[in-house]
């Protein structure tokens, strides 16, 4: 499988020059800083929405890559998270924000780099309100009791810009697969 280099030459010089800009602008004299802001406001904004614009189409082709190379036919919900169910089980209800959950995970890159395991002692947190991934709380309402299933989550309902500052590189999507345990009643 081909490794994505998450860190594009693109990506680099967008950060340097918002780097420099920062930097620029920070160190003038406060009557050319306010002239300056003013007339570089809209550019600079701009410039910000277009770097964020290449950042998260570089996450779809990603993404969309994964897909195309593991043959899974993941369902895209409105939010840029993709899932696939790969064992549902039938007369299970579907999870409700709210609703407790229990599940096994394994948390990795795209290139397949295994980041968090559960250890083998699922994780129990309420859907909308504990805090892991928004991603995930926001999955879970297309999920069932019992499913097992892979989501992929776009970094910016993952870990961001900045990445988790160990095992999670900046602006990376993640894949969880994840195992959710049946309600029990």
């Amino acid at each position: 499988m081909r490794k994505i280099n998450l860190f594009t030459n693109s990506a680099i010089r967008i950060n340097l020059i918002m780097i420099k800009l920062i930097f620029l602008l920070s160190c003038t004299e406060d009557k050319v800083k306010q002239k300056v802001v003013k007339i570089n406001k809209e550019k600079l904004k701009k410039q910000f929405e277009i770097a964020n614009q290449r950042v998260m189409q570089k996450e779809i082709d990603e993404m969309d890559y994964f897909e195309k190379t593991h043959q899974m036919p993941f369902i895209k919900t409105g939010f840029g998270i993709r899932y696939y169910v790969y064992d549902s089980v039938k007369k299970q209800n579907k999870i409700k924000e709210g609703d407790e959950v229990t599940m096994n995970y394994t948390i990795s890159l795209l290139d397949g780099t295994v980041c968090y395991t559960d250890g083998g002692k699922p994780k129990t947190f309420i859907v909308g309100a504990e805090h892991l991934e928004s991603g995930i709380h926001k999955v879970m309402p297309y999920l069932k009791y019992g499913n097992k299933t892979f989501i992929l989550i776009p970094s910016s309902l993952a870990h961001g810009l900045l990445g988790d500052f160990s095992k999670i590189p900046p602006q990376s999507p993640i894949l969880y697969k994840i195992e959710i345990a049946p309600k029990t009643k």
